[in-house]
């Protein structure tokens, strides 16, 4: 890849999108990075603190499926690759407002292609559009077998089925319009900064407040885990080695039933909070499943593995560890993100 890159991170605010665009501001000083992000509930500039006045980083406020901003964007800055992270992601929003995902996921995806394709028409040497998408894709597996990368696709909520249609998308403007495209299918992350809707730092949020863990169904739907750092590393490997037209699953290789889990976390959070063994498992909650769930996901990561040599660097045991040291060391980022303060971040930092 050249040196002289101009890339775009797009949903660079949010949970995965910050731990990419802080190791590329890091580990590439001779790239420009720039940060589109619409700075909704889950995107949020405190995640960036640390490298906001970085001479090599930008950041943009703006919407993905805003068209007349996104083109100018492009025409300004010649962004000559783009890593497109920006998306709704949680499933029960999904199944309550499934319109906002087709737009951002769907839509979003679109006029960032169109852009790219219209300001380099066919010029498209040293250039990248690298697609991050979901496992979620493949729909659910049974006891047994693991994605691949060729899979085929099968959704099962609002929120995999608007995945699956941008994945599709980027795949047909690289077969119509010559762009040069990679996708990547993750597992489910978890790590710092996770906005704390999704399960893990749902969970230890409860866990310190003494909340019902509310766990769906008999809680034997499985997972395969992720550490947020471990993804960005891989997504660091692929832009800059994967190959073309090329798809490439990244997962921990790490299956957990949530049952199992929520009880791992529990036993670690008595530990770290100074509780009596058992005490957090007493908040444990069953409660009625929610439409569509999928049975259990698992990824072959086996191509990303042999092709590029990513492995995760952690166990789950010691990236949960890592985790919740984090979000107990960082109360300040918790009550602010459940309070709603950290919306105001943005007015204090560039009003």
């Amino acid at each position: 890849m050249s040196n002289s890159k101009k890339i775009l991170i797009t949903g660079g605010a949010g949970f995965i999108g910050s731990h990419v665009v802080r190791l590329f501001v890091k580990k590439y000083p001779e790239y420009h990075i720039f940060n589109l992000d619409a700075l909704t509930y889950a995107g949020n500039l405190e995640n960036l603190s640390d490298i906001e006045n970085e001479a090599n980083y930008t950041f943009i406020k703006g919407d993905i499926t805003d068209e007349t901003l996104v083109d100018e964007l492009f025409k300004k800055y010649r962004f000559n690759s783009v890593i497109h992270l920006a998306a709704e992601s949680h499933v029960d929003r999904s199944i309550s407002d499934p319109l906002s995902f087709v737009k951002t996921n769907i839509i979003g995806t679109m006029v960032l292609l169109n852009s790219f394709k219209n300001l380099w028409k066919s010029d498209f040497s040293n250039k990248l559009f690298y697609h991050i998408s979901t496992d979620e894709v493949y729909g659910s597996l049974g006891h047994t077998g693991l994605f691949k990368e060729t899979t085929p696709y099968d959704p099962n909520s609002p929120y995999s089925a608007s995945k699956a249609g941008s994945d599709h998308f980027v795949r047909a403007y690289g077969e119509t319009y010559g762009i040069p495209y990679i996708i990547s299918n993750c597992s489910n992350n978890y790590g710092q900064n996770q906005f704390p809707e999704k399960l893990i730092p749902l969970f230890i949020n409860n866990i310190i407040n003494n909340k019902p863990l509310p766990v769906y169904g008999d809680g034997n739907y499985t997972r395969d885990w992720l550490y947020v750092k471990d993804h960005a590393t891989a997504i660091d490997l692929i832009f800059h080695k994967g190959k073309l037209s090329e798809t490439y699953n990244i997962g921990g290789f790490n299956e957990w039933k949530n049952i199992d889990l929520v009880k791992l976390l529990c036993q670690q959070m008595d530990v770290k909070l100074g509780r009596k063994q058992g005490a957090s498992e007493e908040l444990i909650t069953f409660v009625k499943d929610r439409p569509g769930h999928d049975l259990r996901y698992a990824i072959d990561a086996s191509k990303i593995n042999k092709e590029l040599g990513w492995y995760p660097s952690v166990t789950f045991e010691e990236g949960l560890s890592k985790t919740i040291e984090w979000y107990l060391n960082n109360q300040t980022w918790l009550d602010n993100i459940t309070s709603g303060d950290y919306e105001s971040y943005y007015q204090r930092q560039y009003s």
